[in-house]
């Protein structure tokens, strides 16, 4: 039977020939829990009376979403941690390393590998053509413990994507295009498959903001093949002998195939309060926002603070108007800095923030006041989300945001891009 790649990777890995609606038992490559979900990890991994991590080489924590600790508790949180890891001797990414899923895909992840992550949006690690999806802390505990996990085999989507970008329109908004098209749950426990002449020429940046955002449509996995693109990423990275050609076969059954022309794309936003309510940037033009968010596990690569670099250079963000910028790694952040980027953002106003997930999480860095109104590069606008139920929150590509911080208001960057 010809596979897609969920197919294909669950069937080697499994050693069963096996499709869509089978249940597989699967070798873990790569667990990981962050400071958030790893604590409840920890605790559940001792109350079922395991002892010793399965592979402690391949089981990570990181500290990234409350980095340096803001509180008392959240401190404890991360000692605790820190304990733990030392007592296993598995590997810790600290606090000034940057956000988990930036760095697994920097450092740990190989093309083909099964990537278990205590946060929803391991799926960035389907732009290296790993299967990679996010549990819960007690799922996290036993993959931990066991070095095993099941997995229902999902159905895929294919999304088939021609042409090329206009020089406005980034991977954020085709993800925003094709989250409004499935909705929040379109593809509920699928495989987003992502394949078309135009990704054949998508930068790894790109790829890993599309398989982010496959979770916000539910997908259960977002996926990229494995070619040339990502052999040249992970040579860059020091891991080429991690490389795995991988594609789909030809005629791999889908589910359902979404076509997309990306020259007829648009900046988009996403509107107040669910990811899917999208609508283009010209429609909400001009909307008066308190403070611009540019970083994540979604947006905060050197791709992402370039184009930001280029639309601010030489300018000021609006008077009032805040404007936060979070690289994703410790790595990103040093790129940035030889290339001169933050000292453009500092000469621009904003405040630089340590590698980390920073405001995303509404932890710290970055919390909003009552009534006030962010444009974010983030994943996730869920009223809430940014630390107060009494604000809004937009989602946009890099570009759209760092034009809106110079303005003051919702702005199309085709105005700082001519």
């Amino acid at each position: 039977m010809k596979k897609t790649l969920a197919e294909k990777i669950l069937s080697y890995k499994s050693g069963v020939d096996s499709k869509a609606g089978d249940i597989v038992i699967v070798p873990i490559d790569k667990v990981y829990a962050h400071d958030v979900s790893g604590p409840l990890a920890i605790r559940r991994f001792r109350e079922s009376g395991f002892k010793k991590l399965a592979h402690p080489e391949a089981t990570i924590f990181f500290l990234d979403h409350a980095v340096p600790s803001p509180r008392q508790e959240l401190a404890n949180d991360q000692k605790f941690i820190r304990t733990f890891v030392q007592e296993q001797g598995c590997p810790l990414s600290e606090i000034n390393e940057g956000v988990c899923h930036q760095i697994a895909v920097e450092k740990w992840v190989r093309p083909s590998d099964i990537v278990c992550g205590g946060d929803s949006h391991t799926p960035t690690a389907g732009g290296l053509c790993a299967f990679a999806t996010g549990m819960g802390s007690t799922d996290i505990a036993v993959a931990m413990a066991l070095g095993k996990t099941w997995l229902r085999v999902p159905e895929s989507l294919l999304v088939k994507i021609t042409g090329q970008f206009s020089p406005t329109v980034h991977a954020k908004d085709l993800a925003l295009h094709i989250i409004g098209l499935l909705s929040a749950e379109g593809a509920t426990y699928k495989a987003l498959e992502f394949g078309g002449d135009t990704t054949r020429t998508m930068t790894m940046s790109q790829r890993f903001t599309l398989a982010n955002m496959s979770v916000e449509a539910g997908a259960k996995a977002g996926l990229f093949p494995a070619d040339g693109v990502t052999k040249d990423y992970l040579e860059a990275h020091g891991r080429g002998d991690s490389y795995l050609e991988l594609f789909p076969d030809p005629d791999a059954v889908y589910e359902r195939v979404i076509e997309i022309e990306a020259q007829k794309l648009v900046p988009l936003v996403a509107q107040p309060h669910t990811v899917d309510n999208v609508i283009s940037v010209s429609e909400v033009e001009g909307t008066r926002i308190d403070q611009v968010f540019i970083g994540s596990c979604t947006n905060g690569r050197l791709e992402d603070l370039a184009i930001t670099a280029r639309i601010l250079q030489g300018k000021k963000r609006h008077s009032q108007t805040r404007l936060i910028i979070v690289p994703a790694s410790r790595g990103v952040y040093q790129e940035a800095m030889a290339k001169g980027y933050i000292t453009t953002f500092i000469d621009a106003g904003a405040a630089v923030v340590n590698p980390g997930c920073a405001a995303c999480a509404g932890v710290h860095e970055g919390i909003l006041g009552n009534s006030e109104v962010c444009l974010s590069t983030t994943n996730r606008n869920f009223k809430g989300r940014m630390g107060n139920p009494e604000s809004f929150v937009y989602l946009a590509s890099p570009a759209t945001a760092a034009a809106s911080a110079i303005t003051g208001k919702i702005t199309n960057p085709e105005k700082f891009m001519a």
